[in-house]
């Protein structure tokens, strides 16, 4: 079995006033795992970094043109049967401004900007709403993003 890097999490948020949200978008209904709702996600591409996944995915999904990219503590994994490997996906958070509406591709039907209590409720999968547990802490408590790993 092996293990590689395969994809990459983007968690796009927004600050109003000492609360941030969480850009969620619903996946369309003739796409793979319909009607969930996630943050950015994508496939790297072959000779890609995951830095230029997450660049590249946030635009192709929202439209959003960045001026910020964080890697955060922590990664993700599922097993890929497929594959008969592990996937690491590493995770990524960016800010938006206050007003930003995202321009959906057709891979989602929907969005939201949400809390971190209905973000955390909304997401599917484990290592996403220990993502978004994480970066609440670091964006909201004590803690400062100045504590993650700045890209741009």
């Amino acid at each position: 079995m092996k293990m590689e890097s395969c994809l990459v999490e983007i968690n796009i948020i927004r600050k109003i006033e000492n609360t941030i949200e969480f850009l969620l978008m619903k996946r369309a209904e003739d796409e793979k795992y319909p009607g969930v709702w996630q943050m950015v996600t994508g496939h790297i591409e072959k000779d890609e970094k995951a830095t230029e996944a997450a660049v590249r995915e946030i635009i192709e999904e929202t439209g959003l043109q960045i001026k910020n990219l964080w890697s955060i503590p922590h990664i993700n994994s599922f097993y890929n049967p497929e594959t008969d490997s592990i996937c690491l996906i590493p995770v990524f958070v960016t800010k938006a401004e206050q007003n930003f509406v995202p321009e959906l591709s057709d891979e989602h039907s929907e969005f939201l900007w949400v809390k971190r209590e209905d973000a955390v409720n909304l997401v599917a999968w484990p290592g996403q709403r220990k993502s978004i547990e994480i970066i609440s802490e670091y964006f909201t408590e004590e803690r400062s993003e100045i504590n993650f790993l700045r890209i741009i």
